[in-house]
């Protein structure tokens, strides 16, 4: 029987690979002579990103037991 944390270890380490892999797979859009792309295009690609990582780590940060409910 697996454990939760074995859970954890062997599924965060599959899919963190695969993040790894897949953004190293769009750093080979970046060749210019295979691509064109503008800056803004480059921008848009990485805020993306940026704002879905941000939202993921806040997951991680934010107590489960926590709500939006309003308490006194």
């Amino acid at each position: 029987m697996e454990t939760k944390r074995e859970k954890f270890v062997r599924l965060a380490e599959a899919r963190t690979n695969k993040i790894i892999d897949m953004v190293r797979l769009l750093g080979n859009c970046a060749n210019k002579a295979n691509y064109d792309y503008s800056e803004a295009d480059v921008q848009k690609i990485f805020n993306a990103i940026e704002k879905e990582l941000k939202n993921t780590k806040l997951k991680f940060s934010v107590s489960e037991t926590e709500d939006d409910r309003f308490k006194l």
